[in-house]
């Protein structure tokens, strides 16, 4: 995360957005730095069968959408507000000057972004060669570990809902709730009023 007191001296502009807002839309070019003050907000497309994939969900203190904004391509996701959400906009190119005035931060962003082409990476394969409970319990693991998921007396809650858990891994939500049963069963999770914890 970039401290809020650097981005605002590069011009950000501190934004609200309301659930199911559409932040940018897959397909248009970038124009800014996106970074979450609070909230939620997911990176997603959709198949030709209108069946919705999530490439990532993005949490308080985490950015989102610079692929693309490096590359000067166009996004190949929308991004979209599961939760209300306050979001630091900064312009392209006044981002473009404070990376270049504090090289500690192009370090930190270039450590971002390797650690989610690592996470999709992983999850490729993944995807492509597990069964449906190792691939759940590998997406929780990796949420867990870099996400900050709320950790109390029973576990770490897992804030994902099923569907989201099966648009990240590439499920159905039906085949996700049998796995996180079958999980539940062999002890490797717990459900406790309706909630996932690990």
């Amino acid at each position: 995360m970039i401290a809020i007191e650097l981005l605002e001296k590069y011009d950000a502009i501190q934004k609200k957005f309301t659930k199911t807002t559409v932040v940018f839309k897959e397909g248009k070019l970038p124009a800014y730095y996106y970074q979450i003050l609070s909230g939620e907000v997911k990176m997603n497309n959709y198949n030709d069968d209108g069946r919705e994939f999530i490439q990532g969900i993005f949490y308080k203190g985490q950015s989102f959408g610079e692929p693309p904004l490096f590359l000067n391509q166009k996004y190949p996701a929308s991004a979209v507000v599961v939760e209300d959400a306050e979001i630091l906009c900064v312009p392209k190119e006044s981002f473009m000057k404070l990376l270049n005035e504090n090289p500690a931060i192009s370090i930190k962003i270039i450590e971002n972004l390797a650690q989610r082409l690592y996470y999709k990476s992983v999850m490729a394969a993944e995807i492509s060669t597990h069964e449906p409970e190792h691939r759940v319990l590998r997406l929780i693991d990796y949420a867990i570990a870099n996400f900050n998921f709320k950790k109390d007396a029973n576990g770490h809650l897992i804030n994902f809902t099923r569907q989201q858990i099966g648009d990240l891994s590439g499920l159905r939500v039906e085949t996700v709730i049998r796995a996180i049963k079958s999980l539940e069963k062999k002890g490797e999770l717990k459900i406790i009023n309706r909630k996932v914890y690990r």
